[in-house]
């Protein structure tokens, strides 16, 4: 017996539909044009993390240097601007492919309330931009300690045990 496999119905339809997805990308999606040095195609990566005393913000940014970027906080918004100068070299020859990033590239987060932006401290290395924004102290955990008292709080005022000693009816 012979199997014969007849191709999908749908098969050409799916290229088609990828097809129309890459054509719609590439024009109103991805407007820029890397390869031209115009802009930055994707985001700016980036790590948001906090503990009790801080919030800290990782972005990866290769290649760029500290004077470059912008870091604003305003309203609760945290906004970090890149400027990276296109370098225009002549030389021989036709980019076949250039993805080195130029131009500008802007991300801004929301920041939750608590914190004390004045007194935000940022760091530069290896490509990695770390920024440290301090929670207020009004709005750090704290940790409520219980005073033991002597006989287990028994004799304490209006304890269990006292208010099931009182005869009902009759005010201390």
């Amino acid at each position: 017996m012979t199997i014969i496999r007849r191709p999908s119905p749908f098969g050409e339809l799916m290229s088609l539909r990828q097809a129309m997805d890459r054509l719609f990308e590439d024009s109103f999606v991805r407007t820029a044009r890397p390869w031209l040095g115009t802009a930055w195609v994707g985001t700016l990566p980036v790590d948001v993390r906090h503990d009790r005393d801080e919030l800290t913000v990782e972005a990866a940014l290769p290649g760029v240097k500290p004077e470059d970027v912008e870091i604003t906080i305003e309203q609760g918004t945290l906004t970090i601007h890149v400027r990276s100068a296109s370098e225009r070299r002549e030389e021989k020859g036709e980019y076949l492919l250039r993805e080195i990033r130029r131009g500008e590239l802007s991300r801004s987060l929301t920041l939750p309330s608590g914190l004390e932006p004045d007194k935000a401290t940022a760091t530069f290395e290896n490509g990695i931009l770390t920024l440290r924004i301090p929670r207020a102290e009004a709005v750090k955990p704290r940790q409520i300690r219980i005073t033991p008292t002597g006989d287990g709080g028994a004799n304490a005022p209006d304890s269990p045990a006292q208010r099931a000693e009182k005869p009902a009816g009759k005010a201390a």
